[in-house]
């Protein structure tokens, strides 16, 4: 690699433009990152790449981490390791839906019967929404969805990303339904998974349950409202933020160690407005010191009241339905009168009249209390979540198994983190699990949940006996497949079936992508090469989702972590520091930076973001970027520039060396390559422990230094003819060859492009450099001492107001190391057009240049 191994062809007047088109293209027609699965495991670098969701369009956040995540491919792809890199599209799951209702105004009704003719409305109306079928919303879904993965490809593919394209796959697809099923099945039959009636925290406007993971918490507006229950004669006063929950109340409930409410443990007040009797319990959860200090158990106004529910051993009284209104009838027990004031209203509007109906019956006191205070909310939603209680399906995570709950915590101690300080937060969030993983969603576009349930002589679903398919029927949807056994004129007839309506949960896909994309029980020897992978690379936000339940999925299949290593990745924030996200709307989109500035420009933004650190959106950076991949293309169009200049038979370090030949020996070129050596190891170490930003910043530093520094010293000698021109043309070209390969994680377009002029094959198929190919023994720090004296020399002119080609008479240095330059004086009265150059090594200290004009 050393000597050229062909004559440069250097374009005349080269340039970024076209590069991207020209390349990505050609990478594909050379099968450049295809994987070679015949290489043994132990040759293997594999990732799990994080499959972008595909609803709308990228933002220049996704462009930032996954750049991050192909610096690493390219960087092990160079070191000699076989990457697995796949990459796949998330499109099943609510955000796909909520597109699809926007885009094309439709929703989803299962009542409803297939349409084979159905066409979306020409003009959409997002606010009057058309009904349509399952089987029709999830055509709908595909159709879209299609159209977005080809915008989503396009625009990875002009990024530059390294993936193995033959690899791609959809959460939605056939492989991974039957994966996610699979794995499912699996996880029922060893008592993982299991179906349980409960509280659910469920988003009405989405109507669908929520995970715990899924949780964010807000500051909201509100007010507490003083109530008075009625202890026979006694008062009693409570204070709340949700009184139209008054008739789902079921108890009251105090510090046991209260004094001022200990006469009342044991006994019943009764309710305002309804005049229903509940008991007043004690329970640690209480808060002497808030409002009261006695407080109402309803069901369910929080997540609090479902521990006290479930702990005091309380009846249910359910009001708000899955649509977020007041159900029709009121729960047993309360009195159907003032009920029906309240029935059919939204939570809003029932606060409202139950306001009323405490004013009237004189049992609201005072003026409310204002307060902001955190509440839950789906992620994704628009509405505070309400607790509801449904049936759903469930994976244990630890959440409710003390064991479980260790072995995971163990796990996350076995994994690699980048930056190490990162498991910090996958131990806070799994030991603050307040429940198991639930995974069914109430929706349509997701992995069906492969099961279904016999029903009685009544048309009941008879639920603790589910029907499943075997695995090799897998994938299956029990919407419109019939379970063994069983005809299709059965279902949903007494002593017939019905499906299971749910989907699972969108992470309950995500969390199989190891499986998914390395063929788990499809392509067994694949599996075998590359699981467990060895790196995950994603944001350090959804710690507590993709990458946790992933560690659970593979811990309780393949007992093993799914991957060694985990690299997070910061958020991209806005010029107010907010983090960029479609809900806010202060996202910027990346396709208008690439075609302006180019992908290398805006992946070397991306790739100064340090691991885990959050980074500001700057195209100040880009713009940075961009003049560093002009000044490539022009500083190797120079150095390539010699390759027609001759040399005198001859010329070389001594006799018998051949002109031309790649031979370095001139004290100041073996300088510049001894840095360089240096400069190898430290971007190696950096790479090695995933600091591509720390490579990144060593590799360009060094090379400004080059173009700056060594090439003004080197130029007028390079130009010669002699022994001492061929050093300086063999070091240079060397030092091209490094650079570029140094470079070329980063900026893989304009790196190949010049490695094209002069070199067979890719660079990104070349070896990553080493200190082996660069001579031993050179004094690297003779470079800075040389171009030290060279700036001095420049600032003397410049102060001097005269141009750089200026003549000197004579130029003196002194310090401590001047009369080492005597090893490149040479090189420095060239390239300072000095006449005499005097070097006085017997001063201490600083070196220090005075000059003479001419």
């Amino acid at each position: 690699m050393n000597i050229p191994p062909r004559t440069p062809s250097v374009p005349s007047k080269p340039s970024l433009d076209g590069l991207e088109e020209k390349w990505v293209r050609r990478w594909e027609d050379d099968r450049t990152y295809r994987f070679d699965r015949s290489r043994p495991a132990g040759e293997v670098y594999s990732i799990d790449t994080p499959p972008p969701t595909v609803s709308g369009s990228l933002h220049v956040g996704h462009v930032f981490s996954y750049t991050h995540t192909d610096t690493i491919a390219r960087y092990r792809r160079m070191r000699g390791q076989e990457v697995f890199y796949p990459i796949g599209w998330d499109d099943n799951g609510l955000p796909t839906e909520r597109r699809v209702q926007n885009h094309f105004g439709v929703r989803g009704d299962a009542s409803l019967p297939y349409d084979p003719s159905f066409e979306p409305p020409e003009k959409p109306d997002a606010k009057r929404q058309v009904a349509i079928s399952r089987r029709n919303f999830i055509e709908l879904c595909d159709r879209l969805t299609e159209i977005d993965e080809k915008a989503f490809e396009d625009t990875w593919r002009r990024v530059g990303l390294s993936v193995d394209w033959s690899l791609l796959y959809t959460t939605i697809g056939e492989n991974a339904r039957a994966a996610s099923q699979k794995a499912f099945l699996r996880n029922l039959r060893r008592g993982e998974a299991y179906l349980s009636e409960a509280p659910t925290l469920w988003d009405v406007t989405f109507r669908t349950a929520v995970a715990q993971a899924e949780l964010e918490d807000r500051e909201q507006p509100g007010a507490f409202y003083r109530l008075r229950f009625h202890a026979g004669d006694r008062p009693v006063h409570i204070e709340t933020t949700r009184p139209e929950l008054l008739p789902a109340c079921v108890a009251l409930v105090a510090h046991p160690d209260d004094e001022r409410y200990r006469e009342l443990f044991g006994t019943t007040v009764r309710t305002p407005v309804f005049g229903v009797e509940v008991p007043v319990l004690a329970h640690r959860l209480a808060e002497p010191d808030k409002g009261s200090g006695i407080a109402m158990i309803c069901t369910f106004g929080d997540v609090t009241d479902v521990t006290w529910w479930r702990e005091l051993d309380l009846p249910t009284r359910a009001v708000v339905g899955w649509d977020g209104r007041f159900v029709a009838d009121p729960p047993a027990g309360v009195p159907a009168e003032p009920y029906a004031e309240l029935a059919g209203k939204t939570v809003h509007s029932a606060r409202e009249r139950m306001l009323e109906l405490l004013g009237e019956s004189g049992d609201l006191e005072g003026e409310p209390r204002k307060v902001v205070r955190a509440v839950k909310f789906f992620e994704k939603g628009s509405r505070p979540l309400e607790i509801v209680t449904t049936r759903q399906w469930y994976i244990r995570n630890g959440g409710r198994g003390p064991e479980l709950r260790a072995e995971l915590l163990e796990r996350g101690r076995e994994l690699e983190w980048y930056p190490a300080y990162m498991r910090a937060r996958y131990e806070n969030w799994v030991e603050g699990l307040n429940g198991d993983w639930l995974i069914s969603r109430q929706r349509f576009y997701g992995v069906p949940i492969p099961v279904w349930y016999r029903l009685d002589a009544s048309g009941e679903p008879v639920y603790g006996e589910p029907i499943v398919p075997s695995e090799d029927a897998l994938p299956v949807d029990p919407a419109s497949d019939v379970p063994p056994g069983f005809t299709e004129d059965q279902r949903g007839k007494p002593d017939g079936f019905t499906g299971d309506p749910d989907v699972m949960d969108t992470w309950a896909t995500s969390s199989l992508t190891p499986q998914i994309a390395g063929g788990w029980e499809r392509d067994p020897d694949l599996f075998a090469r590359v699981f467990p992978y060895s790196l995950r690379p994603q944001g350090h936000d959804i710690i507590r989702t993709w990458l946790f339940s992933t560690v659970v999925r593979a811990h309780l299949e393949n007992g093993s972590l799914p991957w060694k290593a985990a690299a997070l990745a910061g958020w991209i924030l806005d010029p107010d520091r907010k983090k960029m996200s479609k809900s806010k709307g202060n996202v910027v989109t990346p396709i208008a930076l690439l075609r302006e500035y180019g992908s290398d420009a805006v992946r070397y933004w991306a790739a100064s973001g340090r691991p885990g650190t959050d980074t500001a959106f700057d195209t100040g950076q880009i713009k940075v970027g961009r003049r560093l991949a002009i000044k490539i293309l022009n500083a190797s169009k120079f150095v390539l520039g010699f390759a027609d200049q001759p040399l005198d038979a001859g010329a070389g370090a001594g006799a018998g060396v051949e002109a031309g030949a790649d031979e370095v020996w001139y004290p100041g070129d073996l300088a510049m390559l001894a840095a360089l050596r240096g400069l190898v190891a430290e971007a190696t170490e950096a790479f090695e422990s995933y600091d591509y930003a720390r490579a990144l910043e060593r590799t360009e530093r060094f090379f400004w230094q080059f173009c700056d520094d060594y090439l003004e010293l080197v130029k007028q000698r390079a130009y010669g003819t002699d022994a001492k021109a061929a050093s300086a043309r063999a070091a240079l070209n060397r030092a091209l060859s490094v650079l570029l390969r140094l470079f070329a994680p980063f900026l893989p377009f304009v790196t190949e492009e010049v490695w094209s002029w002069w070199q067979e094959g890719s660079v990104h198929r070349a070896a990553w450099p080493t200190a082996a190919e660069l001579p031993d023994g050179g004094d690297a720090s003779l470079l800075d001492v040389a171009a030290e004296a060279l700036r001095q020399v420049r600032k003397a002119k410049s102060d001097a107001k005269v141009s750089m080609r200026t003549e000197l008479s004579r130029a003196s240095v002194t310090g401590e190391r001047a009369r080492d330059l005597a090893e490149v004086a040479d090189d420095l009265r060239a390239a300072g057009r000095i006449a005499e150059l005097d070097l006085d090594g017997r001063a201490d200290g600083a070196l220090t240049v005075a000059v003479t004009f001419a």
